[in-house]
């Protein structure tokens, strides 16, 4: 439970993951595909973490696109356990505020995703998105499945032709996650007026342009 007495899922096989952990990369991914096959029971759903900055809009965003079946917002990637969003933004826990999506791969799939990502991105922006700064801010792509990894990748290198400065995206295996505190978690269905630093306006034309009118609900 958080401090204020709100259970917090946890999902994490070793925070401050490096490459030369007690985990290796083929444990860590073998342990989340053992995760996944808990979720997907008789669907076939896949996982993946977008870090975008602040993950209020990001989770919003997400939300919005036909075949998310899921979404919940955490931090991810850091180097303490079980943190608090207070620690998070004091820049001392190296956790990026992150947003789980899973997904129907039959109705969307990871290359699309990953294009919606970047329509709402700057990925030339360091440890910042919009008007938020800060290590959480920083924007990355977490995978858990490794075959993932070559699609994000090559998403990443089509982004590196449209800037002239460089790409610093994160394209990393998911080494811990910890769901973030109740009150944050679908923060703008219940704060309509919150803040938010993506147009969600953003998902419809992605969707119209990309799925086609007929999905945007």
């Amino acid at each position: 439970m958080d401090g204020s007495g709100t259970e917090r899922r946890v999902f994490h096989t070793g925070c401050g993951f490096d490459g030369e952990s007690e985990y290796t990369l083929s444990a860590l991914l073998e342990k989340h595909q053992e995760e996944n096959n808990l979720h997907k029971e008789d669907i076939n759903m896949k996982t993946i973490y977008f870090a975008g900055g602040c993950f209020w809009g990001m989770e919003a965003f997400m939300k919005k696109l036909p075949g998310v079946a899921e979404t919940t917002a955490g931090y991810a990637n850091g180097r303490t356990e079980n943190p608090t969003y207070q620690e998070v933004c004091s820049n001392t826990t190296g956790h990026a505020e992150t947003v789980k999506v899973v997904y129907d791969p039959e109705q969307i799939s990871l290359e699309l995703l990953l294009k919606a990502f970047f329509k709402v991105v700057d990925p030339t922006e360091l440890n910042r998105q919009g008007g938020d700064v800060g290590e959480q801010y920083r924007n990355g792509i977490y995978y858990v499945e490794v075959e993932d990894r070559p699609v994000i990748e090559a998403a990443i290198e089509k982004e590196k032709q449209k800037y002239a400065n460089p790409v610093v995206t994160e394209c990393m295996p998911l080494a811990c996650f910890y769901d973030v505190e109740e009150y944050h978690q679908d923060y703008l269905d219940k704060n309509p007026a919150g803040y938010c630093h993506i147009n969600l306006l953003d998902a419809d034309e992605f969707i119209a342009e990309e799925m086609g009118e007929e999905s945007i609900c």
